[in-house]
């Protein structure tokens, strides 16, 4: 009898290791090329180094995650804030066939894979409180150019198909990443305490309003992770997820994983410092905040509840629990 166990993790990297493998072939630039995984979550993203010494990105999207159409669009996006902006995204590459997004089909599933330039950095360090600060005051800035971007061409972005990241497909009956009912560590209590946190932002997110000047289209996950620190510049990557939603979710993910921890406010305060020079927002806005942090909090949990790879393993079941004292905060701050 074998011993050996099956590890789905295992079984998914192998998977995507073997699509990018075929991957490469789109591109002639990489006829001699090594693939390395560098990360797998919602997709798998290999570095590829050629003989000659250049390193691109290779993404292999999670399938029936995103059509062909709504990648197209989010790359589309990425050429346009490269042409119309200082801010600096790794850009998509075309392959042979003209095309900037491939299928490679594998067990009968098509797959969706894209290659982009390669961006020098690091992600911040979120034990480096110091840094982060003065490193949030940058994110705020760009964040906020980003969002002007989307205001002043709302008519032509407004034509790409992409997910909305609303209250419905967050938290609500269509929830993209699962419901957080699912998640780890659920009990009773648990439950009852989430579920006034999760109607208390229904509330509140419908009196907020969708108005052109609070929503529109986002990167929606610029988690530490899809930072890329390179001296006194910060970088933005993995566009997978942008989408039409509120402004203030990118500040929201932008603390991912980390709501929890004492620096928060210091880091919001710093968010905002440089957001406030590029656009204003409201005091109406500011007191907000709380309400995406928790919605995307929530989210995560979800998130963590569903997926398998080593980031889910880590966080386990103590990210839910976690989030018992941030959930009885915010009712009690948000009390109308």
């Amino acid at each position: 009898m074998s011993n050996t166990s099956f590890d789905p993790l295992k079984e998914s990297i192998e998977k995507f290791t073997r699509i990018a493998g075929n991957a490469v072939k789109f591109y002639p630039i990489l006829s001699q090329s090594t693939i390395q995984l560098l990360n797998y979550s919602e997709n798998a993203t290999f570095l590829v180094n050629t003989t000659t010494g250049e390193k691109y990105i290779l993404r292999v999207g999670r399938p029936l995650y995103h059509s062909k159409t709504e990648i197209e669009s989010e790359l589309e996006w990425l050429k346009l804030i490269n042409k119309h902006s200082s801010i600096k995204v790794s850009l998509p590459i075309v392959g042979e066939n003209g095309e900037y997004v491939q299928e490679v089909e594998d067990e009968n599933i098509s797959h969706f894979c894209a290659l982009f330039t390669f961006l020098e950095g690091d992600a911040p360090n979120e034990e480096n409180e110091h840094d982060l600060i003065s490193q949030f005051e940058v994110l705020g800035d760009i964040t906020a150019q980003l969002h002007e971007y989307s205001i002043l061409n709302r008519h032509q972005l407004q034509q790409m198909k992409r997910i909305e990241w609303d209250y419905t497909s967050i938290l609500g009956t269509k929830p993209k990443w699962g419901r957080w009912q699912d998640g780890l560590a659920m009990t009773d209590d648990r439950l009852e305490l989430f579920e006034k946190v999760s109607e208390k932002i229904k509330q509140r997110l419908a009196l907020f309003g969708k108005s052109q000047s609070r929503y529109g289209l986002i990167h929606s996950d610029l988690r530490l992770a899809n930072l890329l620190v390179d001296g006194q510049q910060i970088k933005i990557i993995d566009f997978d997820d942008c989408g039409f939603g509120w402004y203030l979710y990118d500040l929201a993910t932008s603390l991912s994983f980390i709501e929890h921890k004492p620096y928060i406010p210091t880091l919001i305060n710093a968010w905002l410092k440089g957001y406030r020079k590029v656009r204003s927002l409201s005091q109406e806005e500011e007191l907000e905040i709380p309400t995406f942090i928790l919605m995307r909090r929530l989210q995560l949990i979800a998130w963590v509840g569903s997926r398998h790879n080593e980031t889910t393993r880590e966080l386990g079941s103590a990210f839910t629990e976690e989030t018992d004292e941030l959930a009885k905060k915010y009712l009690e701050k948000m009390e109308i």
